[in-house]
């Protein structure tokens, strides 16, 4: 039983609450792969580099995942969030300890900790789980939690998904008077992404050949730059020479048709990093390609 007020609907892709835990490496969230299953998709389900996860557990990054493997997935300052109050939230198992101790351990002040879980005094029964955090993903909307200053709801993406009436609970005085310095009023999350995982910028594209038929069909050698945009909005970037910027440009990836859509920043410098390719890709445009390759690759773009 957890101390919070929830109201918690039905995940097809995530039955269990993610749990903390910590490694010699740093914290981590275990995940059991299912079948058809590889470092991709989940990378893009956490919202973290499969690359990043491939070295954090120590495999081989061209290989394939097992089913039923257990692989433990980094929590870094992008997918894990504690000066916000949405997101899938993160939980910490308590055990015979103080919620000052739970403080320092997890990292989360006391107040937000008291905010976050509806508690009305510092004593904490042990096996608790506690919100100590939220994992930002725009994979698991169905889980999202936004925290307003009398209840903790979840907010439900998916219709079709039948749910109860929230408990709404008071909030003690002093609780209130926490939230009101610490926390911004809460913004639904917009879901931006299309749900093919082509990106954010699809639409904008069909409009922009109406306007500007496709001319230029070609096979490019590419690379990557390290960007934070795309993980959770989809909005995929490139930059390429004699191009004007702002131009939406598809890219196919040809060993397996996936394809995205792209807006062209600006021209590639000539610098030692962008010889020898044509085009550069953002890395979440890359992950959603599923792109193995870290130095070059061929791509095929439209425009």
């Amino acid at each position: 039983m957890t101390a919070v007020s929830l109201l918690f609907f039905y995940s097809f892709a995530f039955s269990q609450d993610l749990v903390i835990k910590s490694g010699s490496k740093g914290s981590y969230l275990e995940h059991k792969v299912a079948a058809k299953e590889g470092l991709f998709p989940i990378g893009r389900m956490y919202n973290v580099h499969p690359r990043h996860i491939a070295n954090f557990n120590g495999i081989d990054f061209n290989k394939g995942l097992a089913i039923g493997q257990k692989i433990n997935i980094p929590l870094t300052d992008t997918n894990f969030k504690q000066n916000v109050n949405k997101g899938v939230p993160v939980y910490y198992v308590t055990e015979k300890e103080s919620l000052s101790n739970i403080s320092i351990k997890s990292k989360a002040q006391i107040g937000t900790l008291r905010a976050w879980n509806n508690l009305t005094t510092d004593n904490v029964s042990a096996g608790t789980k506690l919100i100590i955090g939220f994992l930002i993903t725009n994979e698991m909307q169905d889980r999202v939690v936004a925290i307003t200053p009398k209840t903790l709801v979840v907010e439900e993406s998916v219709s079709n998904v039948k749910k109860q009436e929230p408990v709404v609970k008071e909030t003690p005085p002093e609780v209130k008077e926490e939230l009101k310095k610490t926390y911004p009023p809460v913004v639904k999350p917009q879901n931006s992404m299309n749900e093919d995982g082509s990106g954010y910028f699809k639409n904008n594209f069909f409009q922009q050949v109406k306007t500007a038929p496709v001319t230029k069909d070609q096979t490019v050698t590419s690379s990557i730059f390290k960007t934070q945009s795309g993980w959770q909005d989809g909005k995929y970037y490139l930059l390429i020479n004699g191009v004007e910027p702002g131009t939406i440009v598809k890219i196919t990836n040809p060993s397996n048709s996936k394809t995205v859509y792209a807006k062209v920043l600006y021209a590639m410098e000539k610098i030692r990093e962008n010889q020898g390719v044509d085009i550069r890709i953002s890395d979440a445009a890359a992950s959603s390609l599923a792109v193995s390759e870290t130095d070059k690759f061929i791509l095929k773009v439209n425009y």
